[in-house]
């Protein structure tokens, strides 16, 4: 019985971070030829629950680094790409647009989320026009606690008015499960319109 048990734990743990792993992906990258579809045609595509709406770039983890950003953060929304906290601003928007992702399992899109760096780019691309933010400093230099949700505030941690752009990456602080979170700030240095 021990030995069953065993087997089926391990094919658990294989299933959560490699098996998620295979079909996120899968997923993800349906999800980005979707996108791109919708966005031709002359209808605006508007942020829905557990929908991709933008398409995030960061170069340090490759030239071929893309994933769909989809509406949501409840654990649906993650398996299906890094996901955009609904009370936080649109890209280019005064204020904060804050998106998580997961470092393990679902394709594990922020695994190397803590290797960037101050002045690191991150490139968002939506319908009509291309944002790039230039991080203020690595996630791995501020960890909150779950409960800290001034990282989502417009101004984080002011109550002021925003009145620049700035983006907000979250993910958990340990590969393995952990309730704390890791963040990084970055503001907006280049808006490229599309025609």
């Amino acid at each position: 019985m021990f030995l069953v048990v065993g087997v089926g734990l391990l094919g658990w743990v294989g299933w959560q971070y490699f098996g998620t792993g295979i079909s996120s992906n899968a997923q993800m990258g349906k999800a980005e030829d979707s996108l791109r579809n919708q966005w031709k045609a002359p209808e605006a595509v508007k942020p829905s629950t557990g929908k991709p709406f933008v398409l995030l770039r960061i170069p340090r983890f490759g030239a071929d680094w893309e994933k769909p950003v989809v509406e949501g953060v409840d654990a649906d929304d993650l398996a299906r790409g890094i996901g955009h906290y609904p009370q936080t601003q649109l890209p280019g928007q005064p204020g904060n647009f804050a998106i998580a992702g997961h470092r393990v399992t679902h394709g594990s899109p922020f695994r190397k989320l803590l290797d960037l760096r101050k002045g690191d780019q991150v490139i968002v691309e939506t319908q009509d026009a291309v944002y790039t933010y230039e991080l203020d400093g690595s996630p791995r230099d501020l960890t909150v606690k779950p409960t800290d949700t001034w990282v989502l505030d417009p101004v984080p941690g002011k109550r002021d008015a925003p009145t620049t752009s700035i983006i907000t990456l979250t993910t958990c602080q340990d590969l393995f499960h952990s309730p704390d979170r890791s963040v990084a700030f970055g503001h907006l240095v280049k808006v490229q319109k599309k025609s």
